[in-house]
């Protein structure tokens, strides 16, 4: 009977996790909500109104980051609501590819 071989661990390319979000919050609480997620690492605010309603990315290194740092905006004192936008997941290889332009360079 042949002996198996136990099978190497195979380890994933390390990955890169974007997102964009709209947070909605109370306007009374927007500086300390804008604080707050400018403290998570990998979050950006792009945008804002005075109505409380912030344009976000979050980047992170994996699906069980990213979900734990949409929770920590969702669970912010004054956020009333947020919606995911966009997601994108790819390895950081394909993600650090140079793209060529119309003319090849």
């Amino acid at each position: 009977m042949p002996t198996l071989s136990p099978l190497a661990p195979t380890v994933a390319p390390p990955e890169l996790h974007i997102t964009s979000m709209v947070v909605h919050a109370l306007p009374q609480r927007l500086p300390d909500v804008r604080d707050a997620i400018l403290a998570i690492a990998g979050s950006e605010i792009h945008g804002a109104s005075d109505t409380g309603k912030l344009v976000v990315t979050l980047e992170a290194p994996s699906t069980d980051d990213m979900m734990a740092r949409i929770s920590e905006i969702q669970r912010l004192d004054g956020v009333l609501a947020s919606a995911l936008v966009y997601q994108h997941a790819d390895t950081l290889a394909a993600m650090n590819e140079e793209i060529g332009d119309a003319h090849g360079s």
